[in-house]
Protein backbone atom coordinates (compact mmCIF):
# COMPACT_ATOMS: atom_id res chain seq x y z
CA UNK A 1 0.00 0.00 0.00
CA UNK A 2 1.49 3.65 -0.79
CA UNK A 3 2.57 5.66 1.94
CA UNK A 4 2.62 9.86 2.46
CA UNK A 5 4.10 11.60 4.76
CA UNK A 6 2.43 14.04 6.03
CA UNK A 7 4.18 17.84 7.80
CA UNK A 8 2.54 20.13 9.61
CA UNK A 9 3.84 23.47 8.43
CA UNK A 10 1.14 26.09 9.84
CA UNK A 11 0.06 26.54 13.27
CA UNK A 12 -3.39 25.93 14.28
CA UNK A 13 -4.22 28.83 16.18
CA UNK A 14 -7.39 30.88 15.00
CA UNK A 15 -8.69 27.78 12.84
CA UNK A 16 -11.86 26.47 12.86
CA UNK A 17 -12.63 23.65 15.57
CA UNK A 18 -13.44 20.78 12.53
CA UNK A 19 -9.69 21.95 11.00
CA UNK A 20 -8.22 21.44 14.52
CA UNK A 21 -9.87 18.03 15.02
CA UNK A 22 -8.70 16.89 11.32
CA UNK A 23 -5.38 17.99 12.34
CA UNK A 24 -5.10 15.85 15.80
CA UNK A 25 -7.58 13.01 14.01
CA UNK A 26 -4.13 12.97 11.14
CA UNK A 27 -2.00 12.79 14.64
CA UNK A 28 -0.22 16.28 13.83
CA UNK A 29 0.75 17.58 17.01
CA UNK A 30 3.10 20.99 16.82
CA UNK A 31 4.20 22.72 13.93
CA UNK A 32 7.16 20.74 11.77
CA UNK A 33 5.91 17.49 13.46
CA UNK A 34 5.39 14.75 10.11
CA UNK A 35 3.38 11.19 10.21
CA UNK A 36 3.17 8.62 7.61
CA UNK A 37 -0.29 7.35 6.46
CA UNK A 38 -1.16 4.96 4.17
CA UNK A 39 -2.98 6.49 1.17
CA UNK A 40 -6.70 5.57 1.33
CA UNK A 41 -9.63 7.80 0.39
CA UNK A 42 -10.62 8.68 3.93
CA UNK A 43 -6.74 10.27 4.51
CA UNK A 44 -6.79 11.74 1.22
CA UNK A 45 -9.85 13.93 2.19
CA UNK A 46 -8.49 15.05 5.68
CA UNK A 47 -5.44 16.34 3.63
CA UNK A 48 -7.54 17.98 1.77
CA UNK A 49 -9.43 19.98 4.28
CA UNK A 50 -5.74 20.84 5.82
CA UNK A 51 -4.23 21.19 2.75
CA UNK A 52 -2.93 25.04 3.47
CA UNK A 53 -1.63 23.53 6.86
CA UNK A 54 0.25 20.84 6.19
CA UNK A 55 2.74 19.63 3.07
CA UNK A 56 2.33 16.19 1.85
CA UNK A 57 5.19 13.94 0.06
CA UNK A 58 5.45 10.34 -0.99
CA UNK A 59 6.75 8.21 1.84
CA UNK A 60 9.72 6.06 0.76
CA UNK A 61 8.62 2.43 2.92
Amino acid sequence: MAKVKVTQIRSIIDRPKRQKDTMVALGLRRINHSVIKEVTPQIMGMIAKVAHLVVTETAVD
